[in-house]
This record gives structure tokens, sequence and C-alpha cells, in this order.
């Protein structure tokens, strides 16, 4: 370990970080073989590229946006079936798997535990990853399959899920076989000076990369590998906290197929001008999602002949690829957005640090700066009410709450 431990040394002074070995003795023989494992891990080139780009102010941005074409599920009419059609025979062919993005914890709601073991309060008492669970099952009996589930973790959650999981007996699905748990990439965090933070345990304090860091979780994971030998071409992606997730949808596959896009994604249309979503657009020329904080109001307001919003679909992270488009962008390295967070960290001195404000920055990348990739995509519009019940913030909030989302899973199957 004397020889890992002078290059590591060596490494830190070359990017002014030595401090992330000042507790180094405090810690026993296994920690400290996991710290210098991880500093040795650390990409101190795009660590320093991220730190600097915050202090870049972008104040021009030339892209061309323009609105993006869509199909609304309520208006195909005679195409309907034949979109349904389509894409029932690719999952009764075993052609489909679903994948689930669960590495958040329920701190927001009050919940101590990964998101996805959060009850929402209904009477059968059934956690976010079960409600998820029997989608796919019944969705597998319809069309006589097992769709094979793809699970996401963070390093933070990833044993208690692991151990809800197997408590519940895997709700039924069989662990390696038809069920897959794969962990999240992270990036350090770093404070206001660029440096890189040490945490509670004594090592380096690091965040999960974001959505957008699916894609090359996937792939460096070996899942792309798996659904291969499983015969899957196409792969459903989406959030944990979304109840009313339709990961099963013949008709989105259908319109895929149909149409030779590698992406399909389902939108809904903005409750209003306002609401602080990000929408599908077009950015110079190319498939993209505009942050609301990109819009101006103009934009934000603007409609078409037919009085809708030019700028209304929303994304809603309900998305659709070919695996080869999963596999292509798993190796192309998507930008970095920073987030100024609070966090919790051990200072040079070996004091703990608890901000009452935020104070360093988190890295991450979003899974729609993917979209770019591709020449076209597919957006299908779907009903609110039907697809997406979101639980983010507590209830007091009002809005995607646990009471909003139980609402309107209940309405939805008491009106099946």
């Amino acid at each position: 370990m004397e020889n890992i431990l002078e290059e590591v040394k060596a490494v830190l002074s070359k990017y002014n970080q030595e401090h992330l070995l000042n507790g180094f003795d405090n810690l026993d023989e296994r920690n400290q073989k996991v710290l210098l494992n991880q500093i040795m891990n650390i990409d101190f080139e795009l660590i320093n590229s991220l730190y600097t780009n915050i202090k870049k102010e972008d104040n021009e941005n030339n892209d061309k946006i323009e609105p993006m074409e869509y199909l609304d599920k309520n208006k195909l009419y005679d195409n309907y079936k034949y979109y349904e059609n389509l894409g029932k025979h690719a999952i009764e062919s075993g052609k489909l798997a679903a994948v689930t993005m669960a590495g958040g914890q329920g701190t927001r709601l009050g919940h101590s535990g990964p998101k996805g073991t959060y009850d929402i309060g209904l009477d059968s008492h059934k956690s976010l990853f079960e409600l998820l669970c029997d989608s796919l099952k019944n969705a597998g009996k319809k069309y006589g399959v097992t769709i094979p589930w793809f699970i996401m973790t963070s390093r933070e959650n990833n044993k208690e899920t692991m151990e809800f999981f197997e408590k519940n007996r895997y709700f039924g699905y069989q662990k390696d076989r038809n069920l897959f748990f794969f962990i999240q990439g992270e990036l350090p965090m770093v404070d206001t000076e660029g440096k890189i933070l040490i945490g509670e345990d004594g090592l380096v304090k690091q965040a999960a990369d974001g959505h957008g860091g699916i894609y090359e979780a996937l792939v460096k994971n070996k899942m792309t590998d798996k659904m291969k030998e499983l015969g899957v071409e196409w792969v459903f992606i989406g959030g944990v906290d979304n109840c009313l997730v339709k990961m099963v949808d013949p008709v989105l596959m259908g319109i895929a197929i149909d149409r030779n896009v590698t992406v399909a994604c389902k939108s809904i249309v903005k409750a209003n001008p306002n609401e602080k979503v990000g929408v599908f657009c077009k950015r110079n020329g190319k498939p993209s999602v505009i942050e609301y904080s990109e819009i101006k109001k103009e934009m934000a307001e603007a409609i078409d002949e037919d009085g809708e919003l030019l700028y209304g679909e929303s994304h809603i992270l309900c998305n659709l690829f070919n695996i080869k488009a999963i596999e292509r962008m798993g190796v192309t390295p998507l930008p970095y957005h920073s987030a100024f967070k609070k966090a919790k960290y051990i200072d040079k001195d070996g004091n703990l640090v608890v901000p009452e404000s935020p104070n360093s920055y988190k890295f991450e990348a979003f899974l729609f700066d993917a979209f770019g990739e591709v020449d076209d995509m597919a957006i299908l519009r779907v009903n609110r009410e039907e697809e997406f019940a979101p639980v983010k913030n507590a209830d007091d909030a009002g809005v995607d709450c646990p009471s909003t989302a139980r609402d309107l899973y209940e309405k939805f199957n008491n009106l099946k």
C-alpha cells in the first residue's frame, strides 16, 4: 500500500488536492484502501474542467429553437390499431425490457430509505417498487411473456434496495434471471474553491451523476450485453417515482418501429404556459429538450393555429430506446451540468461542517442531452391522468406529492 500512497500523493500534489489525505491516518486499513482507490479513479482533469465551466457565463446562445412534431395518442384514429399490433408483436416476441432509475433516497418525503421503498398511502400499502412491478407483471400476463426488469440503484441506496427486494421475495421476479440490479456512476463534489470534499466517513464525497448517466451505467455494468442475451431490442427507461408509468406500451413501440427511429418518448401537454417543466423542441434541427429556465415568456406563450402551445410537450422521463442507440450513447460522454447544493463535509482541520445554505457543487448529466445524437425521434402525447403521477415532494407542497399521486393512481385504477 505504501507504493500506492506515494503515487496518490504525487497525483494530489499535481492537482492541488492534497487535503484529501488529511484524515488518512484516522481510517482503518480497509477504508484507507477504499480512499486510495477512490482517488486513483478520479478524473482530475474532468473535475477541473467542470469547476472552471461553473465560473464561465454563457451570455450568448445562438441555438435555433423550433417546435417539434408529435402524435396525440387520442387522435391516432385508424392508425391506432396498426401501431398497437406492430408493437404487440414485438413485445410478444420478447424484444422489450424495462429499466427503472431508482438511485434516489426518499428524504424529501420524510422517508428514511430508497425512494422506491416508499408507501404512498394506498390501502394496500404497496411501495413504489411494488406498484411498478405489478404493472410489469400485468403486462407480462397480457402478452404472454416476462418483461425483464433492470433497476439502477446508487452506491448510497443499493444495499437497502437489495435487502428490500430480498425481503419481499423479489415480488415474484427471479434475480439474475429476469431481474437485474446495477449501480449508477458518481462524481466527486467540490466546494466553491474547487476543492474536492471529504465526507463524514472520511472518504471522497461523491454524488450520483444524474439520470444522464443511465447510458454509460448500462454499458459499463454489461446490462446491455445481458439484454442482448435475452433477445431484447427495445428498452423503456423511466423513473421510480411515477406510480402510473406505463413501461409496456405497444402503441409507442409500434410508432418507433413504423417510423424507423431509435428513440420514442412520451409527453404530456403543459398544464399552463408557465409550468416549470422541460419541453421537447428541435435545437439546430436536432431533437432536444429545452429547460423551462431557457424559455422566454413569448416563447412559452406562443400558440399555433389551433390555439395549442407551440412549446407545450413536457418531457416526463418516459422514453423508449433501441438498444443500439443506448450502446452508442453509453460510449459518448454527455455534457455535465452543475447544481449548487448543501453538503456536510470534513474540513482540513478534521471538523464536521454542517452548512445552512448551499456550499458545494455536484455535477450531473441529463438523459435528454443525448437526444441530439439522433436525427429524428417520435413523440407521443398521452393523458396526464393516465400515465403521470410523480412523487417528488412532501404533501405540504400540494403538487407532485404522495396525496396527488395516490388520487391519480386510485382514479385511474377504479376507471379501468
